[in-house]
């Protein structure tokens, strides 16, 4: 009964976006075929698979403790295929570099290799699924304050050391699955509090960077994540998106823009159209920052809408990646999971379904009281009944139904862990 209404439902929301000029099944195919790479680490809060270290520090804290968490490489893929029977569509799994099947083995992070990796890269196959990676430089002995931008050449060397494995696996990674393998660096290198060494850490850095990426690979593409600063790290940040913009569109690599990891008042879609006349593409990491970069669970917020239809105004969708980054222990982990992933295709969707060529119309024209008008109406159409089509068509859960499956596996699955 539910399947009809929402059958009857599209056939009139179809009908309304037709009078305003928009194709909505041109919509819905473009829809699918954005992939969100999902990020593995919400399923265990960071905790990974290595037994050396200690994965708290370096900025990274996932808070509280709701029962269930994953606790082993079995587990993890088993959330993850729950996962994708709860939202839409075709997706990536985003593995940092601490999620290798290692068997137990103590392997050092300037020690692993593609074969720690291969069966995440059969499991992916078998799933339908494209694989991202990270590197991980926190939670390590090694760790400190500083790593590819510390002065003491041992722990630098062993740094670009695991981050040029790092580049090898995602090699792997792509050739084995026909696509390319973005692979993200991140290090969280900075100072608790006042440093009168700025520039030569980040000169450190610089030729960091330009070792390791000495190497060039066709089956793996190199994208740079930036931070405001980070938890014990608050006065200075080595990596900032002033750095890795420069660096970026120096040596036109993918710039990473986590929506956690600027000021609150910044506009990050304002960044996208600029950004994109200087480098090849764009990595999202979409976050909900409450209070700066605070990994609350992605909603649809305006700021995500925003940032989805600028990817779309821009005719971006084919030069900017999307990818979750949050890791919100408080809830239900694969309640979080899903609600994040939904938001984020719900947001392209609305994005999808603006009247462009009018709006750009209007503005051409200078009619700026239609375009403001337009935008809003825009608002007011009856999307939802699009997605929860989208939805049937792709077999899944159609709205409030994500709870109860949820709450099945919690009863079934979880709890019992």
């Amino acid at each position: 009964m539910k399947n009809n209404f929402v059958q009857k439902a599209y056939e009139v929301a179809k009908e309304r976006y037709a009078a305003a000029g928009i194709d909505v099944e041109e919509a819905l195919k473009a829809l699918q075929k954005i992939a969100i790479s999902i990020h593995c680490w919400q399923a265990d809060d960071v905790t990974g698979f290595e037994s050396i270290g200690n994965l708290g520090g370096g900025g990274i804290q996932a808070t509280g403790n709701y029962p269930g968490k994953a606790r082993n490489i079995e587990e993890i893929r088993q959330d993850i295929e729950k996962v994708l029977t709860l939202v839409p569509g075709s997706h990536r799994l985003s593995l940092h570099a601490i999620y290798g099947d290692f068997q137990g083995k103590s392997v050092d992070r300037d020690a692993i290799e593609p074969t720690h990796f291969s069966s995440w890269m059969q499991w992916a196959k078998e799933k339908n699924l494209k694989l991202d990676f990270n590197s991980t430089s926190f939670g390590h002995p090694k760790s400190g304050e500083l790593t590819l931008a510390n002065p003491d050449k041992s722990i630098r060397d062993f740094w670009i050391e695991h981050t040029k494995r790092c580049r090898q696996i995602s090699e792997e990674m792509g050739r084995f699955q026909n696509d390319p393998c973005i692979m993200n660096l991140w290090v969280h290198d900075g100072s608790k509090d006042l440093t009168v060494n700025r520039l030569k850490y980040r000169q450190i850095l610089e030729q960091s960077l330009d070792n390791i990426f000495t190497i060039e690979y066709k089956n793996m593409k190199d994208c740079l994540e930036a931070k405001l600063f980070g938890i014990g790290f608050e006065s200075y940040t080595v990596g900032s998106y002033d750095f890795y913009l420069g660096y970026g569109a120096k040596k036109q690599k993918i710039v990473t823009l986590d929506t956690g990891h600027f000021h609150l008042s910044e506009n990050i879609a304002d960044k996208i159209s600029a950004i994109l006349l200087f480098t090849p593409e764009i990595m999202l990491h979409v976050s909900r920052p409450i209070r700066w970069d605070s990994d609350h669970v992605t909603i649809l917020s305006d700021e995500v809408m925003e940032l989805a239809k600028e990817i779309v105004r821009a005719d971006a969708l084919d030069r900017v990646h999307v990818g979750l980054d949050y890791f919100d222990a408080s809830i239900n982990r694969l309640g979080a999971y899903t609600i994040g992933i939904r938001a984020t295709q719900k947001a392209f969707l609305q994005a999808l379904l603006e009247p462009i060529g009018k709006l750009r119309e209007y503005e051409g024209n200078g009619q700026y009281f239609e375009r403001l008008a337009l935008i809003e109406e825009t608002k007011s159409l009856p999307w939802g009944a699009v997605w929860d089509y989208f939805c049937l068509e792709n077999d899944t859960a159609i709205g409030e139904d994500i709870i109860t499956d949820i709450q099945q596996y919690e009863k079934e699955v979880t709890s019992k862990r």
